[in-house]
C-alpha cells in the first residue's frame, strides 16, 4: 500500500523499510562489525572502519539504533562509557547478509579484505 503525504510516497511494505536501512552507506558494515562481538565501543568501531568520519559514524550508529538494529548501552561511570550491541533484529539481519558479505570477499579482486576478520570461519 502506498500513501501520498506532502509530496512524498510512503511505503507500508516491510521490504521498503529494510531496503532504506541497508542501502545507507555504512549500515551493513556496521551490523557485521558490531555483531562480531558481544558489545563494542565507538573507538573500536571507528578503528575497524577505514574511511568513515566521526560524524558519519555517529549518525549511522544513531540511525541503526533508532531503526531497532542496534542497542546503545550507556554506563553511568566517569569517564562515561558507551557500548553498542546488536538487537535480536540486528542479529537476524546479520545472519541474512553474511552470505552476501562472504560472496563479496570470495569474489573481490583484492585478497586483503578488511571485512574477513569480522566473519566467523
Amino acid at each position: 500500500m502506498v500513501k501520498e503525504s506532502k509530496g512524498e510516497r510512503l511505503f507500508n511494505c516491510p521490504v521498503q523499510g529494510i531496503a532504506n536501512v541497508v542501502s545507507r552507506k555504512w549500515s551493513l558494515l556496521l551490523v557485521v562489525i558490531v555483531g562480531s562481538r558481544d558489545s563494542i565501543r565507538y573507538k573500536e568501531i571507528m578503528s575497524s572502519l577505514g574511511g568513515i568520519s566521526p560524524k558519519s559514524l555517529s549518525d549511522s550508529l544513531g540511525y541503526l539504533t533508532r531503526s531497532g538494529l542496534l542497542a546503545r548501552i550507556a554506563y553511568n561511570e566517569i569517564p562515561p562509557r558507551v557500548e553498542y550491541r546488536l538487537t535480536e533484529a540486528g542479529r537476524s539481519l546479520r545472519a541474512a547478509v553474511l552470505p552476501i558479505i562472504n560472496w563479496s570477499i570470495e569474489n573481490a579482486s583484492e585478497k586483503d579484505c578488511m571485512m574477513s576478520k569480522f566473519i566467523e570461519s
